[in-house]
């Protein structure tokens, strides 16, 4: 059994992987996407995404980061995908899944799902230029408005040369709307040659049994259920306390972490939204979180901010913005 933490644009960079995957429980997880739109990129915009390759493609705690790439030509992903392998990334996954409206308008992501002879063609090119000793794999979603082309999409991924594809039980047009359709990744895994993981509306641990027994798929990827708990990867594998209140106090080091982390990438001024962001998800799950997310809510200031965190018991030393 595997568990893999999604790609999840705008909201799991480098800071927040390095913070979810120091609990534990994790066999990989896959960065945001590159875009790729016509030029050959230079090393520095994988870096960037993923700062994990110059630490042997791990984060701190570790676990392997495969580079993710977006795109519609295949000759020019198969250039990027060249220049990414000679980075040495610990795999490269092709993004078919994304259904935000400016990625699709420029046909990428989940607009190309109508098209499974290109999906075969970028996954070619792409596989010609990488070698077997670096994991090669897709992520997609069912379809763009139905399913009924899912199993023609999955096969031309896997003829094109993947080595495993992940599929959202969803379409494009569902978003992140629930549910999550797992019976329809069973339906796909009987009839493509390659290992499927399921993805998609996985919050739980009771979740992600049932997901397994849909799709009838041993892995699963985790996505802003990981975020929303970050023991929910231990907590599957039995390793975490099951109530939430008893991670409360290790989740407060992991709050002080990504404060500190954020405010060493960005400027201040952006370190409040990142976190209330995290907190929105966090409140799912812990009060503890939605009463902080209440006070920090109408601030602006990274001072205020941190002064309010260090009242709800994060761990955040006296100075400027922590």
């Amino acid at each position: 059994m595997r568990l893999l933490l999604a790609p999840m644009e705008g909201m799991v960079d480098d800071v927040m992987r390095d913070v979810l995957t120091r609990p534990g429980g994790y066999d990989h997880c896959v960065t945001e996407f590159v875009r790729i739109s016509g030029s050959l990129l230079p090393a520095r915009c994988y870096t960037r995404i993923s700062p994990e390759l110059e630490n042997g493609g791990r984060t701190y705690a570790g676990t392997p980061v495969r580079v993710q790439l977006l795109g519609s030509d295949p000759a020019c992903m198969a250039d990027n995908a060249a220049r990414l392998a000679s980075l040495a990334p610990p795999g490269i996954d092709l993004n078919f899944g994304c259904p935000a409206p400016t990625v699709n308008r420029h046909r990428g992501g989940a607009a190309l799902l109508d098209e499974p002879e290109l999906l075969f063609q970028i996954a070619a090119a792409v596989r010609a230029v990488v070698p077997r000793s670096i994991p090669f794999t897709a992520k997609m979603r069912l379809g763009i408005q139905d399913a009924s082309r899912a199993e023609e999409c999955a096969r031309a991924l896997a003829d094109g040369g993947v080595d495993e594809l992940v599929i959202h039980a969803r379409t494009k047009e569902d978003r992140y709307k629930p549910p999550a359709y797992w019976s329809e990744i069973a339906r796909i895994a009987e009839r493509v040659a390659v290992p499927i993981v399921a993805n998609g509306e996985v919050w739980t641990v009771e979740d992600w049994a049932r997901c397994r027994a849909e799709s009838g798929c041993v892995d699963v990827m985790l996505g802003r259920g990981a975020v929303a708990d970050p023991f929910l990867a231990r907590r599957i594998r039995g390793e975490a306390p099951p109530s939430l209140d008893a991670c409360w106090a290790e989740l407060l080091e992991l709050l002080a972490l990504y404060w500190r982390r954020v405010l060493i990438k960005l400027d201040a001024r952006h370190a409040p939204g990142r976190i209330k962001q995290w907190l929105h998800l966090l409140e799912r799950n812990y009060p503890q979180a939605k009463r902080l997310l209440a006070e920090v809510r109408p601030l602006r200031d990274a001072d205020l901010v941190a002064d309010v965190m260090r009242n709800h018991g994060v761990p955040i030393a006296v100075g400027v913005a922590g």
